[in-house]
């Protein structure tokens, strides 16, 4: 009755059927059609008038006819009737686009690992309990209270920092961090400075947030930090982004001595670190290298990591630290960007940090993690060394693996398309700068052993064709 009053059928003060007539034609119960003719009045689509019958308001617009055929059969429409600003930078098409039945992504945790029981046993207690019925309310932009407070320890035993709960603010997951840092900094065309291959996400945020991005070279120690004092004595330079435990894409550490040096640039040309450390906890080969933040004695680090590579993707909870008057600054953009976080998973989440739940998964999996590196790096050494070039990963979830010419990635990914294998064609979004190194990432952690011989055994019948 609506979308015939809407197209212009039913015109205002139509007289309608009355309810038994209808209910005949239709061949439903009269209750149904007077239910409906009810809610119709409710919304002020018709009006019963006494001994005259049931209308179409009267005070509805008169819209031209439109023909029967030509009714939409839903609300969506594939056309827009204003006008919008589009971000053509932001357009990915990722792997979850490709059909097929294994799919290899660019180094993700594996979510049939996540301690579904441990969170949901948390959260049940929590939700159930009287005096949690607070946390269904409006809670603090910072984040829940007791989960800066378990992350106070929690961060600064495990990373060596010196922080407080003044200096966190809680995210979802660290892509807020970098979005809401990049528009601290970067909104005046101010100039940030990346590696030539750097995590594309980030570079798209700074775009976004109108930054003007430099790029220095990656080599074995990482960024290369000569190049960025070359930078700051012919430009202001407001900020340097930098995955400084493995670099995204290449994996490769920060050395000592440039993370000395990065720090005495910063707070020589006064500019920021943005420091994504997105998965400090999976390094194999030692003890993982405590961030630059751990150093930082002059407020130059914006520290930026989270829970999605620990647990699971789909738990969006990450940390913003920096001083307090940035942390501040960053709280009042995130209230209006997303009012709060879900305050009954981060009270959850705090319980299971001061349970130990959180740390002895991180054991548990890092150890699978680093079998799966093992095995994946052997297979390819033993049946793809001569297409492949790759150095095992001290850390993290994926490898860094180039093509040797002449062989090219988007045949490869096509051929192993066909045998039910997808890669992410979006494998050139790597060459930031155009270098044409022929490198991506690889992801092992979420693919168990079997998988991975599979992907392996893939790529060799693979390259044997082409």
């Amino acid at each position: 009755m609506i979308g015939f009053i809407k197209s212009g059928k039913l015109a205002p003060s139509t007289k309608l059927p009355g309810s038994r007539k209808l209910s005949e034609d239709l061949q439903i119960h009269r209750k149904t059609v007077v239910a409906a003719y009810d809610e119709l009045m409710s919304q002020d689509w018709i009006e019963s008038i006494p001994a005259k019958g049931t209308f179409v308001s009267k005070n509805l617009p008169i819209i031209k006819a439109k023909e029967f055929q030509h009714l939409p059969d839903s609300n969506t429409h594939s056309t827009v009737g204003f006008d919008f600003k589009k971000r053509d930078h932001l357009f990915i098409k990722g792997i979850e686009a490709l059909h097929a039945p294994l799919k290899v992504d660019e180094g993700v945790p594996d979510h049939r690992l996540a301690p579904i029981e441990d969170i949901a046993k948390n959260y049940r207690n929590i939700a159930n309990k009287i005096h949690h019925k607070e946390l269904l309310g409006y809670g603090d932009t910072y984040g829940n209270l007791n989960l800066r407070k378990a992350l106070v320890s929690y961060l600064n035993q495990s990373r060596g920092l010196k922080t407080t709960v003044d200096n966190i603010l809680i995210t979802r997951g660290s892509q807020m961090g970098i979005y809401l840092a990049s528009q601290l900094l970067l909104n005046n065309q101010n100039t940030i400075i990346t590696g030539n291959t750097n995590y594309m996400t980030a570079d798209n945020t700074f775009m976004e947030a109108n930054g003007i991005i430099k790029r220095v070279s990656v080599d074995d120690n990482g960024i290369n930090t000569s190049e960025i004092a070359s930078i700051c004595q012919q430009q202001k330079v407001s900020a340097v982004y930098v995955t400084s435990h493995h670099h995204h894409p290449t994996t490769v550490t920060l050395s000592a001595e440039r993370r000395m040096h990065l720090l005495d640039l910063a707070q020589q040309y006064h500019f920021a670190i943005i420091e994504d450390d997105y998965d400090y906890d999976f390094h194999y080969s030692n003890a993982p290298i405590l961030p630059l933040a751990s150093n930082d004695t002059q407020g130059n680090v914006i520290y930026i990591g989270g829970f999605t590579k620990i647990i699971a993707p789909a738990l969006r909870i990450g940390y913003f630290i920096a001083p307090k008057e940035v942390v501040d600054e960053a709280a009042r953009l995130r209230r209006i960007l997303d009012r709060q976080g879900d305050t009954l998973l981060e009270q959850t989440l705090s319980r299971m940090i001061m349970n130990g739940d959180v740390q002895r998964h991180s054991n548990k999996v890092r150890k699978i993690y680093k079998e799966r590196r093992d095995l994946f790096c052997n297979l390819i050494s033993e049946k793809l060394d001569n297409y492949f070039d790759f150095k095992v990963p001290n850390g993290g979830m994926a490898v860094w693996v180039r093509l040797k010419q002449p062989y090219n990635w988007d045949i490869v990914m096509a051929e192993a398309l066909k045998l039910n294998v997808a890669f992410n064609p979006e494998w050139r979004r790597y060459d930031n700068d155009n270098s044409g190194h022929n490198g991506i990432r690889i992801g092992f952690a979420a693919l168990d052993k079997d998988e991975i011989r599979t992907v392996i055994n893939t790529l060799e019948k693979v390259m044997e064709r082409i």
